[in-house]
């Protein structure tokens, strides 16, 4: 099994990749190899992973100490292999036609049975994306060949980092490559659209600005302030909830109940069905199994989930705040 999880300072330190053939598909090997390489865009410098690879994107949060699991963009190189991902009504089409390449996300409806990792979406049914014009982004996501899940590449909260300097030292041996492409050219994240409704939301202000899509697609509501239209997926009290109640901090299941473990499973109850996030204990490992875990039991039929309690540490905090909010007061 891959090591995903964040070496101590000190154990190793990033490669450092130049912009040539060689460099770029060194950054395509690494990637495919469920690794974290951190590279330019026209925006900011992202932090990428294989967005196919639960464990990989895992990684992303610990590496950014990620304190709650928002949705990730999944960057592609065209506008065909972003169909792969998401559907796109006409909406979606003029806008990825006028505007991509470039700093332009759209979240669109995720296709069912997708194999994109669903800590990607943070369990939503929708996937954002983006096309980036960087011709370094672009030659990076041809030569790994599947779509790179990659939000800015710093710590959690810091400033976001334009040139592989900033990147150095905010992550410094948390990432296992830098592609050392210069500075940045728009230096500000991109532009997000929500086209999952019928109305056009706009989550985040960037480059591409409103009145153009506007002239495009019509309307765009912007949702700042609003508490009905969170800023991005995700941050609403109960988010994601799924069919069954889920019941928190439990030792036991009962018969109603299917049972989300954690760390060595010694508990043996006649018919119950459970599943556990990570025999050994693993924060990361629990990361990448949480969303597909629940969604597994609660395809099960069950009436309610009971779930063990996590470490409220590193990883931990972000799971279990995801937990909070599928065991929250349905409206």
């Amino acid at each position: 099994m891959t090591d995903h999880s964040a070496p101590d300072s000190g154990e190793k330190r990033p490669a450092l990749l130049p912009t040539t053939p060689a460099g770029i598909a060194r950054a395509g090997e690494l990637l495919r190899a469920g690794r974290l390489v951190a590279f330019p865009t026209e925006t900011v410098y992202g932090l990428g992973a294989d967005a196919t690879d639960d464990r990989a994107v895992a990684a992303i949060f610990a590496a950014k100490g990620r304190p709650q699991f928002n949705p990730l963009i999944a960057h592609v190189p065209d506008l065909a292999a972003a169909r792969s991902w998401g559907l796109f009504d006409e909406r979606a089409t003029e806008l990825a036609q006028q505007f991509w390449p470039g700093p332009l996300t759209m979240v669109v409806p995720r296709p069912a049975n997708s194999a994109l990792s669903l800590l990607v979406s943070a369990g939503l049914d929708s996937i954002a994306i983006r096309v980036p014009g960087h011709p370094v982004a672009q030659a990076i996501l041809r030569a790994a060949g599947r779509p790179i899940a990659a939000p800015s590449a710093n710590r959690s909260g810091a400033v976001s980092p334009t040139t592989p300097q900033h990147v150095l030292e905010s992550l410094g041996d948390r990432v296992d490559a830098v592609v050392t492409g210069g500075k940045c050219m728009v230096g500000v994240e991109s532009t997000v659209i929500d086209l999952t409704g019928p109305e056009a939301v706009l989550l985040r202000p960037g480059a591409v600005l409103a009145d153009e899509m506007e002239r495009l697609i019509g309307p765009v509501r912007l949702s700042a302030g609003d508490p009905t239209a969170p800023k991005s997926p995700g941050q609403l009290e109960s988010h994601y909830a799924p069919n069954a109640a889920v019941r928190l901090n439990a030792s036991s299941a009962e018969a109603d109940e299917a049972f989300l473990t954690f760390g060595p499973d010694r508990f043996v109850f006649g018919g119950t069905t459970r599943l556990n996030l990570s025999l050994e204990g693993d924060l990361n490992e629990a990361a990448a199994n949480l969303f597909s875990h629940l969604r597994s039991l609660d395809q099960g039929g069950a009436a309610r989930i009971a779930v063990m309690p996590i470490p409220e540490v590193g990883l931990g905090m972000a799971i279990n705040d995801r937990l909070r909010r599928a065991a929250a007061p349905r409206g």
